[in-house]
């Protein structure tokens, strides 16, 4: 279990060493969401019912709104969103290469086994940011949570039902066999800063317990089923933790980025901005 030091204060309040661990953990955070908010949107209208294609394009919105949330953290420490996002080069990125996979064509056991690995680890990095000693992650992990369980309790639902059909359980085996090691490195260490992030209490438990966790939960679950889940797996590489990403990502990026760039914008536009915390 990480120690916890004392309250580390407001934005304006951090130390050089201070400042580094809360933007990495910020980082990691916001870019996950905004990627994985960019690959959901792949499922509208192309989701089996209607039922599924709104609850796919609400997680959407969801996990945009999350990275906002963290993005906007990040900018209280002197940054701007167009320098995180949309004039960042792809390499700046520190999200893990889980986040980054295209979603296999048609295949909604993908999307579905995509999203409760996700979610699961989602749950538990939550759980150890509720008592954080950075006030601002405090209170932005209090404000997404509620909707991150709305998410695990739609991709176990979809799991329950695709176990009881044997064409449906065979994809979902697939799908964990191919994904479970790019989940892994959602547990991935970003640079040598993870020790500091530990001892400056800014999380309440180390990657290392969280990976734990998150083994026992998903395979307990997932055994319960009757599927099988992968054991002594090595995390993907390249990990994303490391600012190394697939191939997949330059294209994602390109494609995220191209219509700031074509209209020839120099700064976001917001529609509505978030209350300050």
């Amino acid at each position: 279990m990480a120690t916890t030091e004392s309250d580390l204060g407001g934005p304006t309040d951090l130390s050089e060493e201070e400042q580094r661990a809360v933007e990495a953990q910020l980082l990691r955070l916001a870019d996950d969401e905004l990627i994985q908010a960019e690959r959901y949107t792949f499922w509208q209208v192309r989701a089996p019912t209607l039922e599924s294609d709104l609850s796919i394009s609400n997680n959407a919105q969801d996990e945009l709104g999350h990275a906002r949330l963290w993005y906007d953290a990040v900018q209280q420490l002197g940054y701007s969103e167009e320098s995180l996002i949309y004039e960042s080069d792809p390499s700046d990125f520190q999200h893990s290469t889980f986040v980054e996979l295209p979603f296999a064509e048609g295949d909604w056991a993908d999307a579905i086994v995509r999203a409760y690995l996700y979610d699961v680890a989602e749950d538990i990095r939550l759980s150890a940011l509720e008592n954080s000693s950075y006030e601002t992650i405090r209170n932005r992990t209090s404000r997404i949570q509620g909707e991150e369980g709305y998410h695990l309790e739609h991709a176990e639902s979809w799991l329950d039902r695709m176990a009881l059909d044997k064409e449906a359980s065979e994809r979902v085996q697939a799908a964990i066999d191919e994904l479970y090691p790019y989940a892994l490195t959602l547990f991935e260490p970003v640079g040598d800063v993870e020790a500091d992030i530990d001892r400056l209490g800014i999380r309440t438990m180390t990657l290392d317990e969280m990976r734990t966790e998150w083994e026992t939960r998903v395979e307990s679950f997932l055994t319960e089923l009757g599927f099988d889940v992968p054991t002594d797996v090595a995390p993907a590489t390249p990990t994303g933790r490391d600012n190394e990403h697939t191939d997949h990502w330059h294209d994602l990026h390109e494609q995220m980025t191209s219509s700031y760039r074509n209209l020839g914008r120099d700064k976001a536009t917001l529609i509505m901005a978030d209350d300050d915390e």
